[in-house]
């Protein structure tokens, strides 16, 4: 590091007694932090002091050039002596001393000026005679390393200066540094122009410099790009035309992000590594400029035209950082996200180092344009970044004290307009409506009710279309083949969502509090699996819930197995065959043949004789009363067995909640058996229908015990033989078994008789066998419905205008109990009247429809078609500043980009259209996925948040826009078809 740094030839130097003056009075100077002093060699100047205090220009004391050899280790690297003591062996001069002296003397030849620094440490101020000695290297070649001398007060600019310089990298070309002090801890040096000393930067540590890749990433974190069979840097798509990668929940946050990629102001800020001037490291209301970096990150990425697809897992990580609401992978507005990043890159990029305390005043009956003028220069006082110049307008708030008639006039900032959507008062149900009439099929209704209503609004609107008294409507929801929820008729409506899928049905009781005489019955319909499952530690069958639950009311005295199976065979006849006498004497003979093949041909004359007396009238008689039957499952009609203590363990293959769907057209079906459960088989079957066995050995003292309460007295007195084909001659289709709401049965539900007794909302599963089901279940029939004429008139959403959205915004409102308005005049907290009026607007508006309502009463996703302007949005009329000249900007504005929403207040989905600011064609992305988009596509329901830029700063496109045949996907990498009018750019 050695430099000739002597001026070649000294200047005539004063009398001597002049240079001791002069150099005694500039050594009394005090140290300030940031001069400079230097250091010379003590047996040189106490030379030159005997030479000048001689007072002789020609005596032999004269010193000759400067020379500090005896401060340096060696005269190769000039690197000074360790342990150097001042006064000892050096002494400091200020940098005016040392100027004097060197243009009077000269320095040795190849020497350095030993400069050195005053710096401000903790505890004194002092001249830094040893500097921070650090290597410096760059990321792509870290054994190339050079040494290089920093003072304590030195900003980290210089250091990333003389980096450049010895390693001649571009100034152009996009850098950040990194100190290291071992092999495996690094951190970044973000703040430029923090000192050496301040950054904790010590001797020996390595300072790293590295370049951005012309992709837009970092060589030593280059984050998760989604990629594709051809090398990621081969693919030179338009620039902004990139998907971002869904994390887990992350739409709302790609929906944003989108739209303030294609915002021309704020992303040509970032290109052009504008910001990085303006990283404000010091403003406790910032983010250490962190997401200003990472937001710039995913900007560069993006508009590298080297992706298809980035994965912001950084801006993620830094963004649930700064903010824990947005810690995690839930959904979460897109509008709260952008608000938070817009005053975060705000904050970020303040220009402003320090805020000054700035009173705010009351107009006081100034005109508005002063007033206006006041607000507009103070909040600049306070807040000045690229954000305030893109984003940021001025509103006028008026307040009227409803008692005094005071007024208060002040003027307030603003980045986005959240405007209200009218709201209707009524709401369009879709419901499905179950007869008495056994017959009848489902009829699906569309009824206009109340928004803020109760059910029994909707019972009164159904009965008007029915003529069936609202008293004896039951509604229920129903999902995944079970009662989701069962309303009462005070609940309100806004517990029932659009997808929900609601029945309504007719009960023969007039009230459903009739508790005493009436019991409303929810029965299922369940199916019963061939094979016991052994492996789950019981005896056990698999049951799995299939068609549409009922809802009936039963009086109490009928609660009995054999009145409830005759009631639920008439309320099922219109899809349940009944039993065919000829096929089950049929099918006695099949079982008298197998029967004596099991008792190796033998049978009684007993048992023969009750064969031959049993005729077809017989049997169906007392097939209807085989729900107190038991035998063995010998034949395919046998009843399908349930056993009272059976446990579900199958496990349940229905979808998730918010994936319930809507019911399907006529003659589809409207619900899969996706519900299983498992029962425990116990030895005594106390429901409807015979214990199954396939083996001839069954335990006689089982059945007897187990059974005898639930079957006939004749049929306990008969021989196995003659008992089994009683029984056959009493099976039925199915059998009943009390369960609990989900469909499953628990132990201890079951009753010891013949009957049900319920304390609370009963439920009761029809169990099938499959081979019967099947024969004699229609299931085609049974999920058939007719739609009433109600659902052929057309569901017209309602349609508004953006401009009277705006006008909303912009109408007189009364505040709210909780939200009340001190009153100066009155002394007290005021329910003033409230009104807002535009007063000057920014280069790019947000306009955030509200679509989510929050009340006391309800809450609701407005679905309402605001229809907004591509071009030529019109403020004029909404602007309270009328004294426009050609000096102000138009009022015209032009869209350039829409956050959308799909979905309810639950679940929903999140994407966007943005226009390319490069070739103006306009695009859609679904997350990862983009593809061309016609304008006409781009005004729809979900519209949520729309940005709009002042034509007046709209840039003509830099380049034609593409043609969809030519275009390439990220998938296949070829030519689309040319009569492909959108092209995916979804990664694999």
């Amino acid at each position: 590091m050695a430099a000739n740094c002597s001026t070649g030839s000294a200047t005539e130097p004063p009398g001597l007694e002049t240079q001791w003056r002069e150099i005694d009075n500039l050594n009394q100077q005090q140290l300030r932090a940031g001069d400079s002093w230097y250091l010379l060699d003590k047996r040189w100047f106490d030379q030159w002091k005997e030479y000048v205090h001689t007072g002789d220009q020609n005596s032999s004391s004269y010193p000759g050039k400067i020379d500090n050899t005896e401060l340096f280790e060696d005269l190769d690297s000039y690197h000074l002596k360790e342990r150097l003591s001042e006064n000892e062996d050096f002494i400091l001069v200020p940098s005016e001393a040392w100027q004097k002296l060197l243009s009077w003397y000269d320095l040795m030849d190849d020497h350095p000026p030993l400069e050195r620094k005053v710096v401000d440490l903790p505890s004194t101020v002092k001249v830094e005679v040893y500097p921070v000695e650090v290597y410096l290297c760059l990321s792509s070649n870290l054994e190339s390393t050079v040494a290089g001398q920093f003072s304590r007060a030195d900003k980290i600019h210089s250091i990333h200066q003389k980096i450049r310089q010895h390693f001649t990298v571009s100034e152009t070309a996009e850098s950040r540094l990194w100190m290291r002090s071992t092999d495996t801890s690094s951190e970044r040096l973000r703040n430029l122009n923090m000192t050496v000393l301040d950054a904790c930067l010590i001797s020996g540590m390595t300072v790293i410099m590295e370049i951005r890749n012309v992709d837009g990433t970092w060589p030593t974190s280059r984050p998760q790009i989604m990629r594709n069979s051809a090398d990621e840097d081969s693919y030179r798509g338009p620039p902004g035309v990139c998907g971002l990668t869904n994390l887990g929940n992350t739409c709302f946050m790609n929906s944003a992000l989108q739209c303030l990629s294609n915002t021309p102001p704020l992303t040509e800020y970032f290109l052009m590594n504008l910001y990085l001037e303006e990283l404000n490291f010091t403003n406790p209301l910032g983010m250490k400029g962190e997401i200003a970096e990472a937001y710039a990150d995913v900007i560069k990425q993006m508009w590298s035209g080297r992706h298809y697809s980035v994965v912001p897992r950084v801006f993620k990580t830094k963004v649930g950082h700064f903010a824990s609401q947005f810690l995690g992978y839930q959904q979460h507005d897109s509008q709260e996200l952008l608000s938070f990043l817009l005053d975060g890159l705000h904050e970020d990029l303040n220009r402003v180092k320090k805020k000054e305390y700035i009173e705010l005043k009351d107009a006081d009956g100034r005109p508005d344009q002063e007033v206006a003028e006041e607000a507009w220069r103070n909040h600049l006082r306070r807040n000045d970044s690229v954000i305030v110049d893109t984003f940021h307008g001025l509103f006028k708030s008026t307040l009227v004290c409803p008692e005094c008639n005071k007024v208060s006039v002040t003027f307030d900032p603003f980045c986005y307009l959240s405007v209200p959507l009218p709201v209707s008062k009524e709401r369009v149900m879709e419901v499905f409506y179950v007869s008495l009439d056994p017959m009848a099929k489902p009829t699906q209704y569309r009824l206009i009710v109340p928004k803020a209503g109760r059910v029994i609004d909707l019972c009164t609107a159904l009965s008007q279309a029915t003529d069936v008294p609202a008293s004896q409507m039951a509604v229920a929801d129903v999902f995944n083949h079970r009662f989701y929820r069962i309303y009462q008729a005070e609940e309100s409506l806004s517990c029932i969502l659009d997808r929900d899928d609601i029945f309504v049905y007719q009960l023969n009781s007039g009230c459903m509090d009739q508790a005493d005489e009436e019991v409303i019955l929810a029965i299922y319909m369940r199916e019963r699996s061939h094979y016991r499952d052994y492996g789950s530690g019981s005896n056990s069958y698999s049951t799995s819930l299939f068609g549409h639950p009922l809802l009936m009311s039963v009086p109490r005295a009928q609660c009995t197995r054999e009145d409830l199976y005759q009631l639920l065979l008439k309320r099922l006849a219109r899809y349940v065959h009944p039993l065919d006498p000829s096929e089950l004497e049929e099918e006695e003979d099949e079982d008298e043949e197998l029967y004596k093949a099991q008792t190796n041909g033998v049978s009684d004359d007993e048992g023969e004789e009750d064969s031959e007396e049993a005729g077809p009238a017989k049997k169906e008689e007392q097939t209807q009363e085989s729900n107190q039957a038991d035998g063995q499952n010998n034949g395919p009609l046998e009843a399908s067995p349930s056993s009272e203590g059976e446990e579900r363990a199958e496990e349940e293959e229905s979808s998730s909640e918010p994936d319930r769907g809507s019911s399907t057209e006529e003659g589809q079906s409207a619900c899969g058996s996706t519900d299983t459960n498992s029962q425990d088989a116990t030895d005594g079957d106390q429901s409807a229908g015979a214990e199954p066995s396939g083996k001839e050995e069954e335990d006689e003292e089982e059945e007897e015990d187990g059974e005898g309460a639930a079957t006939c007295a004749q049929a306990n007195k008969r021989v196995p033989g003659r008992r089994h084909y009683t029984e056959r001659r009493k099976k039925a289709l199915f059998t009943i078994q009390a369960v609990n709401s989900n469909g499953t049965t628990e132990r201890g539900m079951t009753e010891a008789g013949s009957s049900f007794s319920f304390s609370s909302q009963p439920y009761i599963a029809i169990d099938w066998d499959p081979d019967i089901k099947k024969k004699y279940y229609n299931e085609n029939e049974a999920e058939k419905y007719i739609k009433h004429q109600s659902m052929d008139v057309p569901h017209l959403q309602t349609t508004v205008e953006l401009q009277e959205c705006i006008e909303l915004f912009t109408t007189v409102e009364t505040l709210e109990e909780e939200n009340p308005w001190y009153c100066p005049t009155c002394k007290r907290h005021q329910l003033a009247t409230k009104k807002l009026d535009l007063w000057s607007l920014p280069e790019v508006l947000i306009i955030h429809l509200k679509r989510f309502s929050y009340t006391k009463y309800s809450r609701e996703k407005l679905d309402t078609i605001v229809e907004f302007p591509l071009r030529d949005l019109d403020f004029s009329g909404f602007l309270l500043k009328k004294t426009m000249n050609s000096t102000e900007p138009p009022c015209r504005y032009d869209l350039i980009s829409v956050s959308n929403h799909y979905g309810g207040l639950r679940d929903g989905h999140y994407t966007s259209y943005a226009q390319n600011k490069d070739n103006g064609q306009w695009y859609y992305f679904d997350d990862s996925k983009v593809t061309f988009a016609r304008e006409e596509q781009i005004v729809t329901s979900a519209a949520y948040l729309l940005f709009y830029q002042r034509q007046d700063k709209i840039r003509q496109p830099t380049v034609p826009p593409p043609v969809p045949e030519n275009h390439i996907t990220s998938q296949t990498h070829d030519a689309v078809d040319g009569a492909s009018s959108c092209v995916s750019m979804e990664t694999d």
